[in-house]
């Protein structure tokens, strides 16, 4: 598989292209802002893109859509908890940056432990909230990667103080959805390295002892 990490816009976002080197046919995850440094990119690793898939709805991970679809003409998924954070600039805190996005009416909206085809491109969702209510992760159990969004850092987790956040909502999405995956798993975040599930599970200091379910 050819994946491409993005780092983008002023909040630092990690946009990723992931694709087939085969048939070059690939995904976009969170595209944060940044439209034409992500179409060069694009245009640079040769994937043709079929979808654009959202970890969550937070302006800092959707601000590139519009260009994006008007582009490429793309699906967009999201969790469907999420739905109105595509809708609403108050809750994906553009409202509050002084940056109101345009709406992005979401084509998709995924559901615990679905499973995506997008064209030979498998990955399954795991609903992950408290971040946000909607917040899910994305695993390619082949490649053995998660793209896990805001909810889980290299040796941090997402912060729950926001519209609709939680902390023991994300807590328990990461001890029952990611902790419960492989070790070798590699952890893709929205923000800042990679890692993986054993080494957050050994080092994260959020991670221990404090909640399980």
């Amino acid at each position: 598989m050819n994946l491409r990490k993005l780092t983008v816009g002023p909040f630092e976002v990690n946009c990723y292209l992931y694709g087939d080197e085969d048939t070059q046919k690939g995904i976009i995850i969170d595209p944060g802002a940044e439209a034409g440094y992500i179409i060069d990119n694009i245009r640079q690793a040769r994937i043709v893109p079929q979808a654009i898939l959202l970890t969550h709805g937070h302006g800092d991970h959707i601000a590139a859509i519009p260009q994006l679809k008007e582009k490429y003409d793309l699906p967009v998924y999201v969790g469907k908890e999420d739905k109105e954070f595509l809708l609403n600039p108050d809750k994906n805190l553009s409202a509050l940056l002084g940056e109101t996005l345009m709406p992005v009416p979401p084509d998709y909206l995924l559901e615990d432990e679905q499973l995506l085809d997008i064209n030979g491109i498998l990955l399954k969702v795991l609903a992950t909230p408290g971040h946000t209510p909607g917040g899910v992760c994305f695993l390619d159990e082949r490649e053995g990667l998660l793209f896990t969004g805001d909810t889980l850092f290299y040796g941090s987790i997402g912060r729950t103080d926001l519209v609709g956040g939680s902390y023991e909502t994300l807590i328990a999405s990461i001890h029952n959805k990611i902790l419960t995956l492989p070790d070798e798993i590699v952890c893709y975040p929205g923000h800042g390295p990679q890692t993986t599930v054993g080494g957050e599970r050994i080092n994260n200091p959020f991670l221990k002892g404090n909640y399980f379910v």
